[in-house]
């Protein structure tokens, strides 16, 4: 059922860690162990756990150095939740490189809980070694690798570049060739003499190389018969689409043969993304056969501008462009930058990054970047620069005089709260001011004089001379000798003891 096949290949995904050419670093590579049959096929990468790009290339985009906190994981579109377990890679040197692995299955030989992590020592190289015997005419051959450390890893022979029992001895006259594998890391192939047997090998087996670009695909052979050219063939073979099988590679205005001495050279001109494949190489009657051993990765990129961490930024930000690709290049390229078609004069050497630190309107525009000595460059891709708002600096000064008139009118609230709490003597002042002679009069002659000490103990005068005084100054008496005022007496009567 198509539906369980997919799942069976998704559930079989993994990242696959190769050396570079580089001492210090290595490549990554999305791997299942059967061909996918959806197409088109489109990867996700993630980094610490997060998404990172998608793109039809199983290839991560760059280089990876010693980095053991940070992790990579991949997954096929549509199959997001079905992620190949992290890896992370540590202790690279000249000679190894270790990769530690999310799931314990990863390492079959451990015999790790599943779901524990668990890590694998790798070799840079690894080769046959062929030691004469004691006897006459035998040779026996060792997996010999550059790190120490992975002795105890598995090792899986290859007899004309098919699976094979681990060879016990092998006569010196032998037809055959013979390599060993560590995990997925080859050997080259051997013949215990070169008169006798046939054995390919290719100068790199992995091949990023730029879209409009030229590449040369070599391989090194024996031939012990001197075989005319004719039966020195190429093939490609696009191992994600089993319907299309193998591909006999002729010779055309684009695509050239070369013979150099033991050496065969394909050589395509202007790529495109339909020359990414495999290449084999085989001679006489190996041709047609399906092997084992892998031939050359040819990926076939372009170039892409990415904005980090957006394509919409603030003044002030800080932003890294990177001229993208979908695998790896070699570290010593020297790369072109453009702002709206024009060339970015910059006092360093010019690498895939570019950074804008801090960023102002005057980076907005339209970025390209191509690489040095090819003539195609990226398509164009715009960053747009948002200019800090002018008002930001008022708003700040408007907020700080906010926080010195906030407390001032708390403190007008509370006095203002304190002085109504005094109101009803306030009220007594005026409503005495307000009476009429007569008024008083009457009031003073209708109290019995037991209660003059009550009337004059509510008619209380302040010592200092307040709004009260104010109040009652107001008002200009006519003739002082008519002031109701003056036959009233303030003193209180003194009561008898």
């Amino acid at each position: 059922m198509p539906g369980g096949e997919i799942h069976l290949l998704v559930a079989d995904l993994q990242v696959k860690v190769f050396p570079a050419t580089g001492e210090k670093t290595v490549s990554l590579m999305c791997s299942s162990s059967c061909p996918l049959t959806e197409s088109p096929v489109v990867y996700i990468w993630y980094k610490n756990t997060e998404f990172l790009y998608q793109d039809s290339s199983p290839w991560y985009q760059e280089l990876i150095s010693s980095e053991e906190s940070v992790t990579y994981s991949c997954a096929l579109k549509g199959y997001e939740h079905l992620r190949a377990p992290e890896v992370s890679v540590a202790s690279l040197t000249s000679a190894c490189f270790t990769v530690t692995y999310a799931k314990g299955r990863m390492c079959s030989n451990q015999q790790r809980p599943e779901d524990e992590p668990c890590s694998i020592t790798y070799p840079r190289e690894v080769q046959v070694h062929v030691q004469k015997t004691e006897a006459d005419e035998h040779f026996k051959l060792a997996c010999n690798t550059s790190c120490p450390q992975t002795e105890a890893q598995t090792i899986t022979w290859y007899k004309n570049r098919r699976l094979e029992q681990e060879p016990q001895s092998v006569l010196s006259y032998s037809p055959h060739s013979y390599s060993c594998a560590v995990e997925h890391l080859f050997s080259d192939e051997v013949c215990v003499q070169d008169l006798n047997c046939f054995r390919v090998n290719y100068v790199n087996r992995r091949i990023c190389a730029l879209q409009g670009s030229s590449v040369n695909i070599s391989s090194e052979y024996s031939d012990p018969y001197n075989q005319q050219s004719e039966t020195k063939l190429w093939y490609k073979n696009r191992r994600s689409d089993v319907a299309a099988g193998e591909e006999l590679i002729k010779s055309t205005d684009r695509i050239k043969f070369h013979g150099v001495m033991n050496r065969h050279i394909l050589t395509i001109y202007k790529l495109n993304k339909n020359d990414s494949a495999e290449y084999i190489f085989r001679i006489g009657s190996d041709a047609g056969r399906w092997p084992a051993v892998p031939g050359v990765t040819l990926v076939v990129t372009d170039l892409k501008v990415r904005f980090s961490p957006s394509e919409e930024v603030t003044e002030g930000q800080r932003v890294t462009l990177t001229c993208r690709t979908s695998c790896p290049l070699t570290d010593n390229m020297n790369y072109i930058w453009y702002l709206n078609n024009q060339p970015l004069n910059l006092t360093k050497t010019q690498s895939k990054y570019l950074v804008l630190d801090p960023v102002s309107s005057e980076h907005a525009g339209n970025y390209s970047c191509k690489v040095k000595m090819l003539q195609k460059s990226s398509r164009q891709k715009m960053l747009t620069v948002h200019r800090r708002r002018k008002w930001t600096q008022a708003a700040i000064g408007y907020v700080a005089l906010l926080l010195v008139i906030i407390p001032i009118i708390v403190f007008l609230w509370i006095r203002r709260k304190m002085t109504s709490i005094q109101s009803p003597r306030t009220e007594t002042s005026f409503n005495l001011e307000e009476i009429s002679p007569g008024q008083v009069y009457d009031d003073i002659s209708a109290q019995p004089i037991e209660e003059d000490d009550i009337l004059y103990s509510s008619v209380q005068l302040p010592n200092n001379r307040d709004a009260l005084y104010s109040q009652i100054q107001s008002h200009q008496p006519q003739e002082e000798e008519q002031s109701p005022y003056a036959v009233v007496s303030f003193t209180p009567e003194t009561t008898p003891e």
